[in-house]
């Protein structure tokens, strides 16, 4: 049901919004933007009046997640226990990723035109390696541990998403479990060298052969 709590003139935008999360939590972000209008009862004209281009949509669509992804950083790297900290900030994200589709999939798009998201996405970078050096200090995480294994991560954990959204969080739970376990600091054989990642390599498309 349409919520009426807004102003009527910020209505069509919060409609559009509503409309532009459902559709992309069902089928990604492909979907036209013409099916979020008439999902919204809106014309396209109003559409593209609040959103002139297809990314504006979607990263309005998906700033409330993004702020949470970060309010989550931020919550860990207030936390007592790094370690505690730094297993809760994984365990949020994923979770977010398993249980909408859309989501993930605007997650791993690039924003050329909305600078907000370049500057979330830098301060997270920042955030991340500042809670990853906390951890270690512990002994609790392994000290070979590279922030670039969080990139590692998201993109498996992106790859385990099935039509079901039980299996989804079933298998992003799983995948995370033993994700953790490795993190420990251990005895074993040290790790290879880490890739060349950081999360803004999340956002780029993979090059393809010409």
């Amino acid at each position: 049901m349409r919520s009426l709590a807004v102003p009527i003139t910020e209505r069509p935008r919060a409609w559009l919004l509503q409309a532009a999360r459902e559709a992309y939590a069902l089928n990604g972000t492909d979907v036209p933007s013409s099916t979020i209008a008439r999902r919204a009862g809106v014309g396209a004209a109003t559409l593209y009046r609040h959103f002139p281009t297809r990314d504006l949509l979607i990263a309005a669509a998906f700033s409330e997640q993004l702020a949470q992804c970060v309010a989550a950083l931020d919550e860990a790297l207030e936390d007592d226990d790094p370690w505690h900290g730094f297993c809760s900030v994984l365990t949020k994200v994923c979770s977010m990723q398993a249980q909408d589709r859309g989501f993930s999939a605007a997650f791993f798009s690039q924003f050329p035109d909305t600078p907000g998201f370049r500057r979330e996405r830098a301060r997270a970078e920042a955030g991340l390696a500042r809670l990853v050096q906390r951890a270690k200090g512990t002994g609790q995480l392994r000290k070979d541990f590279d922030p670039s294994d969080v990139t590692l991560l998201l993109l498996a954990n992106n790859g385990v998403l099935q039509e079901s959204p039980e299996v989804s969080m079933a298998a992003s739970r799983r995948l995370l479990a033993h994700f953790l376990q490795s993190c420990r600091t251990t005895d074993g054989a040290p790790l290879p060298p880490p890739a060349p990642l950081r999360l803004d390599d999340l956002y780029k498309p993979p090059r393809r052969n010409e």
